[in-house]
């Protein structure tokens, strides 16, 4: 799946009304937008930064095709000025971001965009998408992962996913977050992620003999093999892989593990174990599925239920118990001058930021801080910078319109994850419900939105005068 270079016209109309009007009126100076959430969703107590390598890839290929110009000419709605604008469209500003893997909270940018008004305005809709999504699903994924320690994690989900983009992306995400594998074959092709398969019920129905179909199968794909034993009844079925294994062994085939979808799983997976277990199959490991989630996860671990892996399908792809985050991609600082939101319940701090992250003599994340971004943006007359900050998560990775550095291998953005994951307070590492993270918000941040208030009211007043 070709995601580079999504067509231009993949975002909401009113962007390019405003880029209409921003170039009627001469507004096409420096604006700095940043990609944060307001907050969290209820069940989650921290966020996993996803998709970055896709928003960069957006805006390096961003372009208007001629097809795609001709069409909005044809609308009757745009300017021969904006038309073409759009012609020689590109993207020519910097990128701040967190990397991929990095956790993050609320309020905390984890991308800032900073360019020409009308260009960093186009980009606003595509990238709320791509950060949306894959956060979301990198986030649920990482509860999976911490449900369930020292499991074989594998993504089902793309037949139940919300369109083709997202189950792909979803099993990116999920990778990312620490799951071993997915299903999704594309993901395998175009991102190199381990592919996990075994088998349907229908193709253990296609044969009169469950037996048969198992040897079938098992002929045909002898590697890695995994048989489905809850087409009819999952403890017969059992039986009849121990007495399969034998004539299977002297052909060369070992059977790998075996896969229970339905039923009682803590009941079914102790009683396949000990008829496994009794057949000499000790080693064949067992592997669940259906309807999952790190819920159902967390209690097989709690009553120690013999169960090796897991396929997480519906739940993940779709996030299901919190399938949104209120995130939002705000102006910031339009022309030198800070900017902000007031409205009730939406205000935003204003400038560009920086989040300082504190750790324990535990090496455990300790709280974060929220700064602005002095290397990016001197601090106003009056406002100074507090010491020993922590460290910085927001760095520089694209700038006048191309990466600094070669994209990350997934692996590395895996293992970022994986070290964000295991430095969590571990009341967020047990998903302990209503556990807080402290954000602070610097005097500075504070200051500086009270001046621009000030300046917002001073020329109300001067209007009204």
């Amino acid at each position: 799946m070709n995601t580079e270079r999504a067509s231009a016209l993949l975002t909401d109309l009113y962007q390019i009304n405003m880029m209409q009007a921003y170039l009627d009126h001469g507004e096409t100076k420096t604006a700095v937008f940043e990609f944060f959430v307001r907050s969290l969703p209820a069940r989650r107590g921290f966020l996993v930064a996803a998709g970055l390598e896709q928003a960069l890839d957006y805006l390096e290929n961003l372009r208007f095709s001629a097809a795609e110009l001709e069409w909005l000419e044809t609308t009757g709605r745009f300017g021969r000025n904006l038309l073409d604008y759009l012609g020689e469209f590109r993207f020519t500003g910097d990128v701040h971001a967190m990397p991929e893997g990095t956790v993050f909270f609320a309020n905390e940018p984890i991308l800032r965009v900073t360019a020409p008004l009308p260009q960093a305005q186009l980009a606003e809709s595509r990238l709320i998408n791509i950060l949306h999504f894959q956060s979301l699903i990198a986030s649920k994924a990482a509860r999976v992962v911490l449900a369930g320690p020292g499991k074989v994690l594998v993504d089902f989900g793309f037949r139940r996913a919300h369109g083709a983009e997202a189950g792909f992306m979803a099993a990116r995400a999920s990778y990312v977050a620490g799951f071993a594998g997915t299903a999704t074959v594309l993901a395998g092709k175009d991102f190199g992620i381990p592919l996990y398969g075994t088998m349907a019920h229908s193709f253990i129905e296609t044969f009169d003999d469950e037996s048969a179909a198992f040897a079938a199968f098992a002929r045909s794909r002898p590697d890695n093999l995994v048989l489905l034993l809850d087409t009819y009844d999952s403890e017969a079925a059992a039986r009849k892989v121990v007495a399969l294994a034998p004539r299977l062994k002297a052909a060369g085939i070992a059977i790998r593990g075996v896969r229970l979808d339905s039923g009682d799983l803590v009941a079914l997976s102790r009683s396949v174990r000990g008829i496994l277990d009794a057949g000499g199959l000790a080693a064949v490991t067992i592997f669940a599925s259906g309807g999952l989630d790190e819920d159902a996860i967390a209690e097989f671990a709690r009553v120690q239920a013999p169960i090796d892996g897991f396929g997480v399908g519906t739940t993940l792809t779709t996030s299901s118990d919190a399938p949104v985050l209120d995130c939002v991609y705000k102006l910031q600082e339009y022309a030198g001058a800070p900017r902000r939101k007031r409205s009730a319940n939406k205000a935003t701090w204003p400038g560009r930021k920086q989040v300082w992250r504190h750790y324990g003599a535990d090496g455990r994340m300790a709280g974060d801080r929220l700064t602005l971004d002095t290397a990016a943006t001197p601090l106003p007359a009056g406002l100074g910078g507090p010491e020993g900050r922590g460290a910085p998560l927001i760095e520089l990775v694209m700038q006048n319109g191309r990466r600094l550095r070669p994209p990350p291998s997934l692996d590395a953005i895996r293992q970022n994850a994986k070290r964000e994951l295991e430095r969590l307070p571990e009341p967020l590492r047990r998903l302990e419900p209503g556990t807080t993270y402290a954000v602070e918000v610097a005097d500075e941040l504070k200051e500086l939105a009270a001046q621009v208030d000030r300046r917002l009211e001073m020329q109300a007043a001067w209007s009204r005068s």
